[in-house]
């Protein structure tokens, strides 16, 4: 039976898929979006989703942690200084599976995309900033055109007076 023991093997050896992960977690992080196997992703979402909490609690030692499976410097920076503050309100979920709908060429495998999830709410905050400067600047333009057209009005009253 196979009760409590977490993870895919994927027909790999341990050595072989823990390399495997730590390559695509480095991947991710530097490109912050990668095409992998449904399978993969899924399984190397579990460790992005690590890194990112290691990234919000921002000591030497979740640096440290981090540095164990990133193995770069610069990607270790990147993940503390540009990605994790992204996610500093959201308590978990931040990378995104999405399966594609053409699977691999060849071995006819499912493929998906595997990455960070923006934050929905700033995009949807930036959205709502952007309809409310185009309303404005609709409306001013409306004000303008009904100014025009009174003066016009009055301009024709004017030369009917006359």
């Amino acid at each position: 039976m196979r009760h409590r023991k977490k993870g895919r093997k994927l027909n790999r050896t341990w050595e072989h898929r823990k390399a495997m992960f730590k390559n695509m977690a480095r991947s991710l992080v530097e490109h912050e979006r990668i095409k992998t196997t449904l399978p993969k992703a899924k399984e190397v979402r579990r460790l992005t989703d690590k890194l990112i909490r290691f990234g919000l609690e921002n000591t030497v030692h979740s640096r440290r942690k981090a540095y164990r499976i990133l193995e770069d410097r610069t990607l270790v920076k990147k993940l503390f200084d540009q990605i994790a503050p992204r996610y500093k309100d959201r308590p978990g979920g931040f990378t995104r599976v999405v399966k594609l709908a053409i699977p691999r060429r060849g071995d006819c495998a499912d493929m998906a995309i595997v990455e960070f999830v923006e934050d929905e709410l700033k995009a949807k905050e930036e959205e709502n900033q952007e309809d409310q400067k185009e309303e404005l600047e609709n409306q001013e333009e409306e004000e303008k055109e009904e100014i025009q057209q009174e003066q016009k009005q009055e301009e024709d009253r004017d030369r009917s007076n006359e």
